[in-house]
């Protein structure tokens, strides 16, 4: 997919992009996905089971995301593992650099940092 394709996704909303940057680590059950989240915001982003599970079957849909097979490697006792898919890399890439931008013209507007000239 090329990327311009890729912002048909964007913006993500903060619990898929939190999931994402999640599973960009490691595959991961549902339980550790939430944990990770708590984690990575500083605790100021808890996904529940069910903001979580919805998030989880959508951007399987979208095939941002696998469920890895039964038995295996995707199997932890009863947990569904989940693992990101090269095109959910390549939207998180894409969303990254969509908030760099979106930091880069903040600061500028704030007269935090000056803009960059053009050559």
């Amino acid at each position: 997919m090329k990327k311009d394709d890729l912002g048909q996704f964007l913006p993500l909303s903060a619990a898929s992009l939190q999931v994402l940057l999640a599973l960009a680590a490691e595959d991961m059950h549902g339980y550790a996905i939430m944990q990770e989240v708590s984690r990575q915001s500083e605790g100021r982003l808890k996904l529940g089971p069910g903001t979580l599970y919805d998030n989880l079957q959508r951007m399987t849909g979208l095939g941002l995301i696998r469920e890895l097979p039964q038995g295996g490697e995707g199997r932890d006792g009863r947990r569904r593992r989940y693992r990101l898919s090269s095109l959910g890399r390549g939207v998180l890439s894409s969303e990254i650099e969509r908030l760099e931008s979106v930091l880069r013209e903040g600061r500028i507007r704030l007269g935090m940092v000056q803009p960059e000239k053009a050559s």
